[in-house]
């Protein structure tokens, strides 16, 4: 058979590439054809599933101490992935993060350093931001933002919040107090009335303004074209050709749970593989009971490696995902 293996990474365990590998290691050793194809959805891990970074800048980190952030840019296309110039893991975690002075001008320092190289499309991946600036850092970092109406502007979100509810829904997790969180809402309506007066743009009104404390916003104030992050990596890698190539599916993540079939990667591919009708089996270092009714649904199989392997599933993950994947292939065949 010809094996895709369509993954995200497990978080904190093993990247998207090396999930890829253990299967395609599972697949050598049972006889079968491999075509490994890390996968994300626009947040954390969306540079390495287009291609790696391939460069590095200094740029202004979310607190104002200057980081190395690493992205890429190849033949007239640039892939930021903005957790790495405005990112809460630069920081150490929420518990150093300053919510009110956290901002995004790292992240507009790298646009305009690709605007600078004469880029003609540009991917701004979002997730694990610091901020809740809504996005006015970068904006003001982009020193000629005009450019930008001559390229390809996307930006890549894995949720649909408003731009106004960015401080609600996601800075607790950033750090912020309940007192932070209204000022930092009064502060976003702020400058959504700024962007409207600057820009004539209603950054309020798209599904998806508020990803990364509003910075999608500020961004489609300048023209961006948001999209689903899972939708842009599936077009860059040709997703859709490879599951037409194939025999059977295998996708992954360290989480399977309700929220993995709302735009994330195992949920999406599960999809495209019940169009295609094509057998798909998700291996994932757990598997919640929310995610029950979606794999029925999907008729989808899963592998806990938890359930399976115990303490070492979540610890010794690519070993336990290429054990996984062997069992699932030489029970296919069996």
């Amino acid at each position: 058979m010809r094996v895709l293996a369509a993954v995200d990474k497990f978080r904190g365990t093993a990247t998207a590439h090396e999930v890829a590998r253990a299967i395609a290691d599972a697949c050598w050793t049972t006889g079968h054809e491999c075509i490994e194809l890390p996968m994300a959805d626009g947040g954390e891990g969306t540079l390495a599933a287009l291609g790696g970074a391939n460069r590095t800048l200094q740029v202004q980190g979310p607190l104002g101490a200057p980081v190395e952030a690493a992205w890429r840019f190849h033949r007239g296309t640039a892939v930021i992935e903005m957790a790495l110039a405005s990112g809460l893991q630069l920081i150490g975690g929420a518990e150093h993060n300053d919510v009110i002075a956290a901002s995004t001008i790292g992240t507009g320092q790298l646009i305009d350093a690709a605007l600078n190289l004469g880029a003609d499309r540009i991917i701004v991946c979002l997730g694990g931001s610091a901020t809740t600036d809504g996005g006015l850092g970068a904006v003001q970092a982009i020193t000629v933002p005009a450019r930008l109406k001559r390229v390809e502007f996307l930006v890549a979100c894995d949720v649909t919040t408003n731009f106004l509810d960015a401080a609600e829904i996601f800075a607790a997790q950033k750090g912020a107090t309940a007192t932070q969180i209204k000022f930092l809402t009064t502060r976003l309506a702020g400058t959504a009335d700024l962007y409207r007066q600057r820009f004539n743009v209603d950054v309020t009104r798209v599904a998806g303004g508020g990803a990364a404390g509003g910075l999608a916003g500020g961004l489609f104030a300048l023209g961006a074209t948001l999209l689903p992050g899972f939708d842009i990596v599936a077009e860059e890698v040709g997703l859709d050709e490879a599951i037409e190539s194939c025999d059977v599916i295998i996708t992954g993540e360290g989480r399977l749970d309700g929220t993995s079939f709302d735009g994330k990667v195992v949920g999406s591919i599960a999809a495209l593989g019940k169009q295609q009708r094509k057998t798909v089996h998700a291996v994932c270092g757990d598997v919640h009971a929310s995610a029950q009714t979606h794999l029925k649904r999907l008729s989808v199989s899963a592998t806990s490696l938890r359930e399976t392997f115990g303490d070492d599933g979540l610890t010794a993950t690519t070993r336990c995902v290429e054990q996984a994947a062997a069992q699932w292939l030489a029970a296919r065949e069996a």
